[in-house]
């Protein structure tokens, strides 16, 4: 069975991640400070009559940065172009993105910091002068040649903001993390994607949905779409009088995330196993990153994208200048016993 934390959904997956995302700034729950910031950026700039500032966005996968570009474009009123950081290999690929970009148009860079250091030489003069100087030719015979672009937004995502380099850092007007939502929000959020797709469902339903989702909104909408699946397939056989009802109740929830193996705190079975092989072939730690990711046979982009950061945000693992180490608390909740030598 995938897990609803997979990077790469299935097709139908993001059709609904597309159709549940907010179309406005009134229906964006959740980072406020941002929100209003970015706001306050956009309303100056289309006072000046000017584009807004480069804007370069990094948190966890699944926090809204994709969604904020969106707004942004909205807000604007133009258009905004999609890639990401490993697509552009070479400097024709983002000569033939930028030179398509309309004058104010957004141009949004996924992991971005996955970006060459030889494209990252050509984004300077694109994102400070409005300029691409290409190379034309090899050894005596090469020329260069300036294009002139038009003025656009560079809005910029990353998981890893420690891994761009300083000089395109930098180059960023406004910088803005993305932190790990409230329960609240993402109650909030379980019910707009609800009504959205037409389902019924229990608020104490809700809660069960909002305290697994990690506290991340594309993980909500995972978690709230596979158990609207389950209450239309799997459990017509378990509940048929719920069923009738058209309605998703806490029952039908509980028993769905089950099945998904998603536990009361949102560990699914990836993550028991990274805690797994720290505790039981590293004694509970320090073990760094390549050692780890051997261990529990995943990538070590995985690990750092996907699986760290909420099982740090749970105080599962500390990171500490020697490597990963299991906590008292990740002993607890998978049921073993700890021991105190643990802590040096």
């Amino acid at each position: 069975m995938s897990s609803v934390l997979d990077k790469k959904p299935v097709k139908d997956d993001e059709v609904l991640d597309s159709a549940l995302r907010p179309k406005k700034w009134a229906d964006y729950v959740g980072q406020s400070k941002i929100k209003e910031n970015i706001r306050i950026i956009i309303t100056a700039a289309k006072n000046r009559g000017q584009v807004p500032d480069h804007l370069l966005f990094y948190g966890s996968s699944g926090l809204g940065k994709t969604t904020l570009a969106h707004l942004v474009a909205l807000e604007m009123g133009k258009e905004i172009r999609i890639t990401s950081g490993p697509t552009i290999e070479r400097a024709g690929d983002l000569a033939a993105i930028i030179t398509n970009l309309n004058e104010g148009d957004i141009l949004f860079i996924d992991e971005i910091h996955r970006i060459s250091r030889t494209i990252e030489e050509y984004l300077y003069p694109a994102m400070e002068d409005f300029k691409l100087n290409l190379i034309l030719g090899k050894g005596p015979m090469a020329r260069t040649m300036e294009l002139k672009l038009p003025k656009f937004t560079l809005i910029g995502a990353t998981t890893r903001p420690a891994s761009l380099s300083a000089p395109l850092r930098n180059r960023f007007g406004a910088t803005f993390q993305l932190n790990f939502y409230s329960n609240d929000d993402v109650e909030k959020i379980i019910e707009r994607s609800a009504n959205l797709l037409k389902i019924k469902i229990e608020p104490e339903a809700v809660k069960i949905i909002a305290n697994r989702s990690r506290f991340t909104p594309r993980v909500a909408n995972r978690l709230l779409k596979r158990v609207r699946d389950f209450a239309e397939v799997s459990l017509a056989e378990n509940f048929p009088e719920k069923i009738l009802e058209n309605t998703i109740t806490a029952e039908i929830t509980k028993y769905a995330l089950e099945q998904l193996e998603v536990d009361h705190v949102g560990l699914e079975p990836g993550d028991k196993k990274i805690l797994l092989a720290l505790i039981e072939k590293f004694d509970g730690g320090p073990a760094g990153l390549q050692s780890l990711a051997a261990a529990a046979q995943e990538e070590e982009d995985t690990i750092l994208d996907i699986y760290e950061p909420y099982l740090m945000q749970m105080g599962f693992i500390e990171r500490t200048p020697r490597g990963r180490v299991a906590t008292r608390l990740s002993y607890e909740h998978l049921g073993l016993l700890w021991r105190t030598k643990q802590l040096f």
